[in-house]
């Protein structure tokens, strides 16, 4: 039995998860900026700037793995603001500085700030009365984030150098913040009754099942693959010789088609069966990061490309679907940061790694190796999801 948030029903709820997703989740935007701008405007090789990214997205891991056991005792709101205001001021910080250590420091910090708010974020969705339909929603908002975002961003970066891209982070993260600490949702009714009451909702919250922890692993995958090739994405292209204004239509395209997945996704969740759309995720995934990393001509680059982050928000829709059903007290949502950002973090250091020493092709076969294992994942999950239904 879900205990439902109905205050994450009303707008002002919904106006604060969707604001704090677009924040929380800013890497799926900024990826291919923020490496581009550590690579080119601060002279990091591949490895280097991949660490960074990297460091910022183990932090939100090991945050998220904090949070999620404790979400049903965490004071979401506070948490949510507390911890997107902790992100605005480190990435601040490293507005300040070039010393790497201290760049890597702060990146850490952001990360383990962001993480935690998003956690709550996601927790608070999966008590909504419709957790599909609300997540759907924040992926509508991340779509029309990243318009703005890659639309403007690339320009500014080249304009200013690259500590305008953290004083871009910042702000979204301190305007998160605001909207968090005026608006995010407070818990009522039953979901507050399990909060205040620490050992029953230990007691009544029945263990999380194994095909949750495998659908956790295939969406790790999956982030890992997105990850890796949106890291490099910008990088390709102008490595390819393709002007800075062709790639910078290639990210506008993007943020566009991004604004249809989530609503497509809305639509479809009674028509399309999750366990089988997370089974084909992966594989159009890694066929398109194949594309990608192997185009000679533009057209097929571009393509790609612009496709390439609306099958992940498509499918992780679904998946999240999924795991609602798969675990209706929230805990496993409120790990979605975890699940998604473990592959995550070393997507970027991964991806660096191979470009560093073998180049971009190899990012392709990768993707293929990593596709097929979350595809297993899925796969299993869904299976032991439906036996168990069946009993």
């Amino acid at each position: 039995m879900r205990n439902h948030d109905s205050s994450s029903e009303n707008w002002r709820g919904r106006i604060a998860l969707m604001v704090a997703h677009c924040a929380g989740m800013v890497d799926l935007v900024a990826l291919p900026v923020w490496m581009g701008a550590l690579i080119a405007r601060y002279g990091l090789p591949p490895q280097q700037a991949g660490t960074l990214v990297t460091l910022f997205l183990l932090g939100a891991v090991g945050s998220s793995l904090f949070c999620a056991p404790r979400f049903l005792r965490l004071r979401t709101r506070a948490v949510a603001a507390g911890g997107f205001a902790v992100a605005a001021l480190a990435f601040a910080g490293v507005v300040l500085t070039s010393d790497y250590a201290a760049m890597a420091g702060l990146h850490l910090l952001a990360g383990v700030a962001a993480g935690s708010a998003l956690s709550v974020t996601h927790g608070t969705v999966g008590l909504s009365a419709n957790p599909h339909r609300m997540f759907a929603l924040c992926g509508m908002a991340l779509g029309v984030f990243a318009i703005v975002f890659l639309g403007a961003l690339p320009e500014i970066v080249a304009a200013n150098g690259g500590p305008a891209l953290f004083v871009a982070l910042a702000t979204v993260m301190l305007t998160a913040a605001a909207t968090s600490a005026l608006l995010f949702p407070r818990r009522t009714g039953q979901a507050q009754v399990a909060a205040n009451d620490n050992d029953a909702a230990s007691a009544a919250a029945p263990p999380i099942r194994s095909a949750v922890w495998l659908a956790a692993l295939g969406i790790g995958c999956m982030g890992l693959v997105q990850a890796m090739m949106f890291s490099f994405l910008e990088r390709i292209g102008a490595d390819r010789g393709y002007s800075a204004a062709a790639v910078t239509g290639v990210l506008i395209a993007l943020g566009i088609v991004n604004l249809f997945p989530a609503p497509l996704a809305a639509l479809l969740e009674k028509r399309w069966q999750a366990r089988y759309v997370v089974l084909a995720g992966p594989v159009v995934q890694a066929l398109l990061a194949l594309t990608i990393a192997n185009s000679a001509t533009f057209a097929s680059y571009a393509g790609a490309a612009a496709v390439f982050a609306a099958v992940m928000i498509f499918t992780h829709t679904f998946a999240f679907g999924l795991v609602a059903q798969l675990d209706p007290g929230g805990r496993a949502l409120s790990a979605t940061p975890a699940m998604l950002m473990v592959g995550a973090a070393i997507g970027p250091v991964l991806g660096g790694t191979l470009v560093q020493h073998a180049g971009y092709a190899t990012l392709g076969t990768a993707a293929v190796i990593i596709a097929t294992i979350a595809v297993l994942c899925f796969a299993r999950a869904g299976q032991r999801y439906t036996l168990r239904s069946l009993q």
